[in-house]
C-alpha cells in the first residue's frame, strides 16, 4: 500500500434522491477476504439510478455501479486466489454469507444476506473498489448498493465475488456484460431450451442486443418483437431469424405464424427488467406447467462463462465512453434512452 494514494475520487450519492458528488475519500486497506482493484471502466445500469432513488433502502452513502473492471492492486489476508496486477471485476453480485439455505444449496446470488456492489456496498464510480461472492445467498451483498462500487478510482471487492478477465480483452466492452451481460446469458441457459426452438426477444436495446446475441450462438431461432421498422436491419445483422414490428402487425398472429405465440408445455417466460403489473390467466400455468419467472443475474463463475462465451462466440457489447467526470452525463444520456446501447465510464479518462 505505500505506492497508493492515501486518497481517491469516487462519486458519492449522499441520499435518496439527492445528486451524485464527485469526492474525495480515504484510501483504505483491504480487510480479510477483501481485495483492492484500481478501476479502468465501470457500466452504468438503471439499477444505480434505483439505488441513488432510495429504490433498495437506506444504504447512504454509496459508491454507485456494479460493472466495474480493474486490476487488482493490493488483497487481505485469507485471499490466495488473486494477486497483484491481475485485471478482475465486480458485477452486481458482491458476495454472501455461505451459511443461509440459499448458499447450501449452492445458489449463492440468491443469499439472504447478498452484497450488491454500488447498493449495499461502494460500487465502481470511483478509482479503488473491494468485494465478495454468490448471488442468491440469503445475505447475498450488492456491488453499488449494499457495498460501494465501481464509480471510483479504486474499489474494495469481497474475494469470493471477484471475476476474472483476460487481459487481451477491452475494459469498456467487457464491463456490462457483468450486469446485463450475465444476466441474459444465465436467463437463457437456465429455461433448458432445446437448440433449434424459437425464442422470443422483446426489443433490442441495452439487454435485448446481447439477449439476441447469445441465443443465436446458442442455437436458438430468434425473433425481435420491436417498434417500427427501422430497427429491422439492425436486428438481422445481430442475428435475429424473424422480425416482427409491433407498430404495424399484430405480434401474437405473426408468432403464430412462426409457431410461436404461446409458451408450450412447462414453457418459461422470463422477465429482466421492471415492467409493473402483469395479468395472468392461472389455469394456463396450471394445465400446461407453465411459469413466469426472473433471474438475478448470476455470480463469478456465472459472470465468467458469460464473458468467455462472448469472447470465443464474437458477441459484442455496443457502447459509448464517458470520462470519469462526465458520470453525470452518462446517467442523464441513459435515462433519455439516447445511449447505443450502454453507457461506460472510462476512469483513466
Amino acid at each position: 500500500m505505500s505506492s497508493l494514494p492515501k486518497t481517491y475520487k469516487a462519486w458519492v450519492v449522499e441520499k435518496a434522491g439527492g445528486p451524485m458528488v464527485l469526492k474525495d475519500l480515504e484510501l483504505k486497506q483491504p480487510g480479510p477476504n477483501q481485495v483492492l482493484v484500481r478501476v479502468r471502466a465501470c457500466g452504468v445500469c438503471h439499477s444505480d439510478t434505483g439505488m441513488s432513488s432510495g429504490a433498495f433502502g437506506d444504504v447512504f452513502p454509496r459508491v454507485p455501479g456494479h460493472e466495474l473492471v480493474g486490476d487488482v492492486v493490493a488483497v487481505g489476508e485469507g485471499v490466495t486466489r488473486f494477486s497483484g496486477g491481475e485485471r478482475v471485476g465486480g458485477p452486481w453480485h458482491g458476495g454472501h454469507d455461505l451459511a443461509c439455505r440459499q448458499c447450501q444449496r449452492g445458489q449463492f446470488q440468491m443469499c439472504d444476506h447478498a452484497a450488491i456492489n454500488g447498493v449495499t456496498q461502494d460500487g465502481g464510480y470511483a478509482e479503488y473498489a473491494l468485494r465478495g461472492q454468490f448471488q442468491m445467498c440469503d445475505h447475498a451483498a450488492i456491488n453499488g448498493v449494499t457495498q460501494d462500487g465501481g464509480y471510483a478510482e479504486y474499489a474494495l471487492l469481497r474475494s469470493e465475488a471477484v471475476v476474472r478477465i483476460p487481459k487481451e480483452l477491452d475494459v469498456a466492452e467487457v464491463a456490462p456484460l457483468l450486469c446485463a451481460g450475465v444476466t441474459v446469458f444465465n436467463s437463457i441457459r437456465k429455461m433448458q431450451i432445446e437448440q433449434g426452438n424459437l425464442v422470443a426477444v422483446q426489443g433490442v436495446g441495452g439487454l435485448g442486443h446481447l439477449a439476441v446475441q447469445y441465443a443465436v450462438k446458442m442455437g436458438y431461432k430468434v425473433v425481435v418483437l420491436s417498434s417500427g421498422s427501422a430497427k429491422e436491419d439492425f436486428a438481422r445483422k445481430l442475428g435475429a431469424h424473424e422480425y416482427i414490428d409491433s407498430s404495424k402487425d399484430d405480434p401474437v398472429k405473426k408468432l403464430q405464424e412462426l409457431g410461436g405465440a404461446a409458451l408450450i408445455p412447462a414453457g418459461k417466460l422470463c422477465i429482466l427488467a421492471p415492467v409493473g403489473g402483469l395479468e395472468i390467466n392461472s389455469i394456463d400455468l396450471i394445465v400446461g406447467g407453465r411459469s413466469v419467472w426472473g433471474w438475478p443475474a448470476g455470480h463469478a463463475l456465472d459472470s465468467e462463462e458469460a464473458i468467455a462465451f462472448a469472447s470465443t462466440h464474437n458477441v459484442k457489447c455496443m457502447i459509448e465512453k464517458f470520462p470519469m467526470s462526465q458520470a453525470k452525463e452518462a446517467t442523464d444520456h441513459m435515462l433519455q434512452n439516447k445511449v447505443r446501447f450502454r453507457s461506460v465510464l472510462m476512469i483513466d479518462e
